[in-house]
């Protein structure tokens, strides 16, 4: 089968679309062939080992997988071959077939296709998981989404709709600002004038909650639109800059800095991540989610696919087709 290699830690382009033998199903493994392959940020930082995990070399990188079981070893006990899936693991999806263990698997409903059920994964997960379970958002409160064009921002745009917040959404360009638009967003700005823009948007109440995968200079300034009592969700640094928090600022104004890290909270807490996944399903099926797909390339693009990605080239979720 062809997949996507990383032999060595360092710059994307260093990736190897190679041939690899057919993978084997054991134990309570399943193998998965694939219709759709999702593309995230943290692939284009594991690769370089920039991530939080770094695992053996060589590895398949990628997060998501979406396709129809194969095969399956003889502890399995709740698959069988021919059963639609997406499944999501650390490593392993840059692949035509993937290995994943039963419990990484959720079986597909015919309405959900396999590039959206990819989206819905790590990208509208992270955004659940921030807004639910971190930020406590409620009905009626003011959330900002910075990257608001990104698969999370996006994400994090109709999760808010869906929850009752009044969504403001912040994109770099008229084109990112129009796809935040479509998703819902109540209010849409650039990053220009941001402070003096939320708070006329705010008031003088302030932001309630912030989901912030950007950081850099954006943090340095969100920080200082909140409200008391509001939630600052730390979600990731694709601006390239770890910013620092002059804690006297939380002192002042009572506000909560809170990291989100899905990938911790769907090994820690797998029952809360199941409830998650049933909700997030049923606002899809409801039409009160919908992922948008960006863009579609073939598996052995995923280096140039990963490196716009990482230059924040792409609005919505990009999908490798096997």
């Amino acid at each position: 089968m062809k997949a996507i290699l990383c032999s060595a830690y360092g710059p994307i382009d260093g990736l190897t679309f190679v041939d690899l033998p057919e993978p084997e199903a054991t134990g309570s493994q399943v193998v998965i062939k694939a219709a759709a392959i999702g593309v995230n940020y943290p692939d284009g930082l594991l690769v370089q080992g920039l991530y939080q995990a770094t695992p053996e070399l060589p590895f398949i990188p990628g997060m998501e997988m979406a396709g129809v079981i194969e095969s399956v070893g003889p502890e399995v006990t709740r698959l069988k071959p021919g059963i639609r899936v997406v499944a999501t693991a650390g490593t392993g999806a840059f692949a035509q077939k993937g290995v994943f263990a039963e419990a990484q698997c959720i079986p597909l409903p015919d309405q959900v296709t396999d590039q959206d059920a990819c989206a819905l994964m790590c990208g509208f997960g992270t955004s659940h998981h921030a807004l639910k379970q971190r930020g406590l958002l409620k009905p009626g409160e003011t959330l900002v989404v910075a990257g608001a064009a990104g698969a999370t921002g996006l994400a994090a745009v109709q999760i808010g709709k869906a929850m009752g917040a009044k969504v403001i959404a912040i994109a770099s360009s008229e084109e990112k600002r129009n796809a935040a638009r479509q998703a819902g967003a109540d209010h849409v700005i650039g990053y220009d004038n941001l402070k003096d823009q939320l708070r006329e948007l705010a008031g003088k109440k302030g932001v309630d909650v912030v989901f912030d995968p950007v950081g850099g200079d954006t943090f340095d300034t969100l920080v200082r639109t909140m409200g008391r009592n509001g939630r600052y969700l730390v979600v990731g640094f694709a601006a390239g800059r770890i910013p620092q928090l002059p804690v006297n600022l939380a002192l002042v104004k009572e506000f909560s800095l809170v990291g989100v890290f899905w990938g911790a909270f769907t090994q820690h807490e797998p029952a809360t991540y199941a409830e998650n996944v049933r909700e997030l399903f049923g606002w899809y099926l409801e039409g009160k989610v919908k992922p948008l797909i960006g863009a579609r390339q073939p598996l052995s693009a995923a280096p140039k696919v990963l490196t716009r990605l990482m230059e924040r080239g792409v609005s919505g979720k990009i999908v490798l087709d096997p």
